[in-house]
C-alpha cells in the first residue's frame, strides 16, 4: 500500500476553494513530495457544495486516493457531506464563524475548531481565512508558515509587498493558534528525493502544451466544461510561439474552421466534450472522406445531454469509434496518465497528417481538471512528421493539371498532398465522392476503388502502442481498463500481486486501430478478465469481446457511473472477489 495523506477543504461554490487547495498542492510539490488532486464542484458560477481533495505521497500516482487524514471545513454542509472519509486519528478543522455548527459524534476523530474568519479579520482581511487554514494545517503535519511562502509570493507578488506580507502573517497566526490550543498531529509520508524536474500540470494543461509542441497553430473551439481549460491554457501560451484561438460561435463551426485550416495546411484542432463532439460528426465524416488531417480532443464528462456537465465519465467511446456517416478510417487514442495526454495530442498531429485522417484524443473530465506530478517531458522523444506532403519540384514535373490528389495506387492507401497555393497543385476537397483529381464523381468501379484506397491507411498502423501490460505470465486474473481508470487499476493489481494473486494488468492505449494482435494473447490466456470503466453498459468490455474470439464468458465488468471517479478500494472489493472465485475453483 502507498503511504499517503490526504487532505480536503470544503466551502461554498465562490468562496475561494479552488485557489486554497491549490496554494497548499503547490506548496507541497515545491517541497518534493508527489501530489494527486481532485475538484468536486456543481455546475454553478456561485453556491453549492464544493470541496477540493489533495493527496501527498512518497511516489508518483494516478489516483487522488481513498483515504482523508484532514478535513478543513469552511461551511457545515463540508461537514455534512464528508466528515464520514475521515479515517480513524484523522483531524476536522472547522470555522467557528459557522453558526451553530454541527459535528457528528465520533470520538475517533480530532475535533479542532478554530476561528478561521475572526484571526483573517485580524491579519486584515476575512478572505485570508484560507491562509490562517494553512497555518494550522502546517502545524498538525510538521511544516513551517515559511513552507508556503514561495507560493505565497508568487500569486500575491504582483499586488505588492503589503498584500504578501499580511498573508504570511495569516499563516503564521493560524499556525501559532493551533499549537496553542491542538496536540493533534499527522505525520507526513517520506519525502522522496528529487532526482529530475517535475512538473504540477492537469490533463487539459498537458493536452493543451502537447498541442502546442506539436505545431498547432490555430485552435477554434466553443467553450464547453470540461474543455474550456485546453482554450484558456493555449490563449496564454500562443503569445510566446504565434497562433491564432477561435471562439467559435458553436461546435460545428469550430471544427469546421480546424478542417479548413489543416486545408492550408496549418496545424489545427478543435477540443470539446460529449454534446459538442456529437455536434461533429458530420464533419468528422468531411474530413475523412477529403482526406483531410483533423485532431479533436474530446474531454469526456457525464452524458446523456448536459447530463452531469462537472462530473467524470467515460461514455463517449462508443461515438469516438463509430460516430459519424458512412465509412472512414480513423485513429483513436486514450491517454492513461497526464504525461500521455502531452506526448500523444503532440503524435496526434503527426499521425493526422501522415494517414491524412481524423485523430481523436479521448481525456476525461477526471484527468483533464485535475492537477498532479508528473516526471520531467523529454522533448527529444517528439519529431513532426508532415506525412506525404508534396514538393514545388515534384508538382513542377507533372503536366498541368495532371496532380492527382486522390492517387488510388499507392499500396499503403495515402496519396501525396498538397498546399493551396502551390503551382500545379491545385484539387478540390469535397464531402461528395470525388475522382483521383477530386472532380465530384458517381461511378461504381471508381466509388469502390476511393473506398479501397481510404481503408487501406491504417491495415499495418504500428506508430502507438496499443496497449500496456505488467504482470504475471499467464495471469489468471488479468485487469483491463483504458484512460485515466488505469492509475487507480494499477494500485489494485499491485496489492493484489503483493497478496500473491496471479494477476496482471492490461491497460489500452488505443481503441483503433484496435490493438487486437497485442492483447488477445493475455486476454485468451486469463481465467477471469475484470474490465474497469466509468459507463454503465461496459462499452470497452463489449469492444473487447467484438474483436477477441475465445471465451466470452470470462469477462466480468467493474462499472460506475454516478459521476464521482472510482475509490481504489471499490475497484479491489470486485478483483478480490473474483481471484478468491478462482482459488476456490481450484480447491475444489
Amino acid at each position: 500500500m502507498i503511504k499517503d495523506l490526504g487532505w480536503k477543504v470544503g466551502g461554498a461554490q465562490g468562496e475561494g476553494i479552488d485557489s486554497t487547495q491549490d496554494i497548499f498542492a503547490l506548496s507541497l510539490f515545491r517541497l518534493g513530495y508527489y501530489v494527486s488532486t481532485y475538484r468536486h464542484f456543481m455546475s454553478l458560477i456561485k453556491g453549492g457544495h464544493t470541496n477540493g481533495k489533495v493527496r501527498i505521497t512518497s511516489e508518483i500516482t494516478g489516483h487522488h486516493g481513498d483515504d482523508l487524514h484532514i478535513l478543513l471545513a469552511f461551511d457545515q454542509e463540508t461537514i455534512n457531506h464528508n466528515f464520514h472519509e475521515l479515517i480513524d486519528g484523522g483531524v476536522l478543522i472547522y470555522d467557528t464563524a459557522i453558526k451553530d455548527a454541527t459535528v457528528p459524534e465520533n470520538d475517533k476523530v480530532n475535533i479542532c475548531p478554530v476561528p478561521l474568519t475572526e484571526i483573517a479579520k485580524e491579519a486584515g482581511s476575512p478572505i485570508m481565512k484560507n491562509m490562517v487554514s494553512m497555518g494550522v494545517t502546517a502545524a498538525i503535519i510538521g511544516l513551517t508558515p515559511d513552507d508556503f511562502r514561495s507560493v505565497v509570493v508568487d500569486k500575491f507578488g504582483g499586488k505588492g509587498d503589503e498584500i504578501v506580507d499580511s498573508n504570511i502573517a495569516a499563516i503564521q497566526k493560524g499556525f501559532d493558534f493551533a499549537k496553542e490550543n491542538f496536540s493533534a498531529t499527522i505525520e507526513l509520508p517520506a519525502r522522496p528525493e528529487l532526482k529530475s524536474e517535475r512538473l504540477y500540470i492537469s490533463g487539459n494543461d498537458a493536452v493543451s502544451l502537447g498541442a502546442i509542441a506539436g505545431g498547432c497553430r490555430l485552435l477554434a473551439q466553443y467553450p464547453i466544461t470540461p474543455a474550456t481549460e485546453v482554450m484558456y491554457q493555449i490563449i496564454k501560451q500562443f503569445p510566446q510561439v504565434g497562433g491564432t484561438v477561435v471562439q467559435a460561435e458553436d461546435e460545428i463551426a469550430a471544427v469546421m474552421m480546424s478542417i479548413g485550416a489543416n486545408y492550408t495546411g496549418v496545424r489545427s484542432m478543435t477540443a470539446t466534450s460529449g454534446p459538442g463532439l456529437s455536434l461533429m460528426m458530420e464533419a468528422l465524416g468531411l474530413a475523412g472522406i477529403s482526406e483531410t488531417p483533423l485532431v479533436i480532443i474530446d474531454v469526456q464528462r457525464s452524458g446523456p445531454s448536459t447530463g452531469l456537465p462537472t462530473k467524470t465519465e467515460q461514455s463517449d467511446l462508443y461515438t469516438m469509434m463509430y460516430g459519424s456517416h458512412g465509412e472512414i478510417p480513423r485513429i483513436v487514442l486514450t491517454p492513461r496518465n497526464v504525461e500521455e495526454c502531452f506526448f500523444f495530442t503532440m503524435e496526434a498531429f503527426n499521425l493526422a497528417e501522415k494517414y491524412q485522417c481524423p485523430v481523436i484524443v479521448a481525456t476525461d473530465l477526471y484527468m483533464g481538471m485535475n492537477k498532479q506530478t508528473v516526471a520531467s517531458i523529454d522533448f527529444d522523444k517528439f519529431k513532426i512528421n508532415r506525412g506525404k506532403l508534396i514538393s514545388d519540384e515534384q508538382l513542377a514535373e507533372l503536366e498541368k493539371g495532371a496532380f492527382k490528389r486522390f492517387d488510388v495506387t499507392p499500396e499503403d492507401g495515402v496519396s501525396f498532398r498538397s498546399i493551396p497555393g502551390q503551382k500545379n497543385g491545385r484539387f478540390v476537397a469535397m464531402g461528395n465522392e470525388h475522382d483521383e483529381v477530386g472532380v465530384e464523381m458517381e461511378e461504381p468501379e471508381l466509388r469502390v476503388k476511393q473506398m479501397d484506397k481510404r481503408a487501406k491507411k491504417l491495415v499495418n498502423f504500428n506508430d502507438v502502442a496499443g496497449a500496456t501490460y505488467v504482470g504475471a505470465e499467464n495471469a489468471e486474473l488479468l485487469l483491463v481498463d483504458f484512460g485515466s481508470m488505469t492509475g487507480p487499476q494499477r494500485e489494485v493489481y499491485e496489492e493484489l500481486a503483493a497478496e500473491g494473486v496471479s494477476v496482471g494488468h492490461l491497460s489500452i492505449a488505443r481503441l483503433l486501430p484496435f490493438p487486437t494482435e497485442e492483447i488477445k494473447g493475455y486476454i485468451n490466456n486469463a481465467k477471469k478478465v475484470l474490465v474497469t470503466e466509468m459507463n454503465s453498459t461496459g462499452q470497452l468490455k463489449n469492444q473487447l469481446k467484438q474483436f477477441i474470439n475465445g471465451d466470452h464468458n470470462k469477462f466480468e465488468s467493474c462499472l460506475k457511473y454516478s459521476g464521482d471517479p472510482f475509490l481504489v478500494n471499490e475497484i479491489y472489493a470486485k478483483a478480490k472477489a473474483l481471484a478468491d472465485s478462482l482459488k476456490k475453483e481450484v480447491t475444489l
